[in-house]
């Protein structure tokens, strides 16, 4: 198997940057979504679409580009040489996509309560948690670029 990663090895680490970004991308937009929703009374017309657009977004593009970067990124680990000393960087950076993957659930809980008619936050409070996935972002990718310990 290990020679299949390896040989294979720039694919999935293309294949892993492109879900990353759409990944990102997903995360970026759907807390806007939910500060735009969170303005408009529910069951209203506005509401319904909000419900369609969040739905739609999740299912689409934000899970499975999330099970995309999980799966090629552990396609990328298990190239031989890949987990070689120091990865006190790589621990971090697992633990942060971690933090990811939990806002990522939490997101889609808050959108099943949307559907459900049930939103407990403001606008604001959701134009806050947007800034949480680009700052874990940028975190991730400094670690990986530079590696600091």
């Amino acid at each position: 198997m290990s020679d299949f990663l390896t040989s294979h090895y720039l694919i999935f680490k293309s294949l892993h940057i492109i879900s990353v970004v759409a990944w990102m991308a997903a995360l970026f937009y759907l807390p806007r979504l939910f500060a735009y929703h969170a303005r408009v009374p529910p069951d209203s017309e506005t509401s319904e679409l909000f419900k369609i657009m969040e739905r739609r977004l999740v299912r689409i593009i934000m899970t499975p580009s999330m099970l995309m970067t999980w799966g090629s990124g552990l396609c990328v680990l298990g190239v031989g040489g890949m987990c070689a000393s120091p990865l006190g960087w790589l621990h971090v950076k697992i633990f942060l996509v971690l933090l990811m993957s939990g806002f990522h659930g939490i997101f889609v809980t808050w959108m099943k309560s949307f559907a459900r008619n049930q939103n407990r936050h403001s606008e604001k409070f959701y134009r806050i948690i947007n800034e949480v996935p680009p700052i874990l972002l940028i975190l991730i990718v400094f670690l990986v670029v530079l590696k600091p310990f």
